[in-house]
């Protein structure tokens, strides 16, 4: 398909006959936004979104499916339930490298039909093992599955990246990203209300409630969603993106950023459980505020940084990172609960924010060294715009799945605190740790007097300043 100033009812029908692909896509040409790419992009971004908030919600779900199981009589320890949410973690951090170079290769509405529909194995086989007698490996190999969920959002932002103008790639993103992320707490209430109604023996009814939604969110990407041909077959993104020293920096940042989201998701319950004796119901009652609020607010993130920089959103939001997990230190030393929760909300928030300024920062750093590179390589406007497009996307995969390794950490910490201290409290203090490092890093490669970096094969100086 080509997407013309103005395509005709014909031309779309044929489109959908040939599979939805369009050839001709200029999103930083205005009068070609106005006319045809603005209403395309935002149909692909709304759906995209669908399918990666229930991918999402399946990659979380194990967050939520280790409330329903009482030590009494599934008899598995604290320890091996931040084991068994750790996985799919793992699984997904993994994914996302080869969910990223899917796009490239099926294309981003058929990746997304694709991935949407492999969120079915994860949710039937559950079904059928959830119930006590079950053994702890059978769990364990049911919860690697489970880790497909969190491969869909590289591709999803790997997608939406390439559909957007530069100057609206923030405010997409962070509405892409944290539509995603809402699944996390809509499963978390969702279980909260199964477990009010109808018991921690009920496991199943929840899983039943997402089977038909894949199926739905499967249709609505083969019905409504685009390839572009722009992205078809460039695999060779990756492999430069990979050679670059702002994709690994960048990358660490977001550790900081979606590893905290997604490793205190799955762990906020079990920690509540655990820290401060709650119920499985009290914990439910508290555990879905987070991440709601965390995701919600991601788009301000992005917005944010669309106004006044990525880096500089980036920085202070690292800073209020630390003390949010101080006040978390604190009030587990006092025993507070209230102000436990007050803290860990607020690393919520802030991991949020954060995760829409540093995916903001992605396609601003990579546009800039386009830009500032383009005379020596002898690249038109156009030509560096789309080299950044290229990377940029490429990079979006490689820190989503650094980024979802750190939610790994996160809940492995926190098993060897409980473990050895029989409280949260030293990894906490790690978490500190870390932060203090990212907003140090984050000074020192975009901040610092001069506010500038070198393209390593060019020599010339380009301004991070305003990314």
């Amino acid at each position: 398909m080509t997407a013309s100033p103005a395509p005709s009812p014909a031309q779309q029908g044929g489109s959908l006959l040939r599979g939805r692909w369009i050839d001709d896509w200029r999103p930083e040409d205005e009068s070609f936004w106005q006319s045809t790419g603005k209403k395309i992009a935002k149909r692909n971004l709304w759906f995209s979104v669908l399918s990666e908030h229930i991918g999402f919600s399946i990659w979380s779900m194990w967050s939520v499916l280790v409330l329903f199981m009482p030590e009494a009589t599934y008899h598995i320890d604290t320890a091996g339930k931040f084991f068994l949410v750790s996985v799919p973690t793992l699984v997904g951090s993994v994914l996302r490298l080869p969910y990223t170079m899917a796009v490239a290769v099926f294309g981003g509405r058929n990746w997304t039909i694709i991935s949407a529909a492999l969120l079915l194995v994860p949710t039937i086989l559950a079904a059928f093992v959830m119930h006590p007698g079950t053994s702890y490996t059978t769990f364990i190999v049911v919860a690697i599955f489970a880790g497909v969920g969190g491969g869909n959002f590289a591709s999803s932002m790997t997608n939406i990246n390439a559909f957007f103008p530069e100057k609206q790639k923030g405010a997409a993103l962070g509405i892409n990203a944290g539509g995603g992320n809402l699944g996390v707490a809509v499963v978390q209430l969702i279980g909260l209300l199964i477990i009010a109604t109808a018991g921690t023996g009920a496991p199943r009814i929840l899983l039943g409630i997402y089977i038909p939604l894949i199926v739905v969110a499967v249709l609505c990407s083969a019905l409504f969603m685009d390839n572009l041909t722009s992205v078809r077959n460039d695999t060779g993104a990756l492999k430069e993106a990979t050679g670059d020293a702002q994709t690994w920096i960048i990358s660490f940042l977001y550790i900081g950023t979606f590893g905290s989201f997604i490793g205190y998701s799955f762990a906020f319950g079990l920690v509540l459980q655990n820290q401060f004796d709650r119920t499985p119901l009290q914990a439910a009652a508290v555990t879905f505020i987070g991440p709601l609020l965390g995701s919600l607010i991601r788009p301000v993130g992005g917005w944010l940084s669309d106004r006044i920089g990525g880096t500089r959103v980036t920085f202070w939001n690292f800073v209020a990172m630390a003390v949010s997990s101080l006040i978390c230190i604190w009030a587990s030393t006092i025993e507070s609960l209230a102000i436990f929760t007050i803290g860990f909300v607020l690393l919520f928030i802030t991991s949020g924010i954060g995760n829409g300024s540093v995916y903001k920062m992605i396609p601003a750093v990579f546009r800039t060294k386009a830009l500032a590179a383009s005379e020596e390589r002898g690249w038109e406007t156009s030509e560096a715009l789309l080299w950044a497009r290229r990377i940029s996307g490429a990079v979006i995969g490689i820190a989503g799945a650094i980024g979802a390794f750190g939610g790994l950490l996160i809940n492995l910490a926190f098993r060897s605190s409980f473990r050895t201290a029989g409280s949260g409290t030293p990894a906490f203090w790690s978490f500190v740790a870390f932060y203090a490092v990212c907003f140090v890093v984050t000074y020192v490669v975009y901040m610092r007097s001069g506010k500038a970096a070198t393209d390593p094969k060019t020599g010339q100086r380009m301004s991070y300043a305003e990314v």
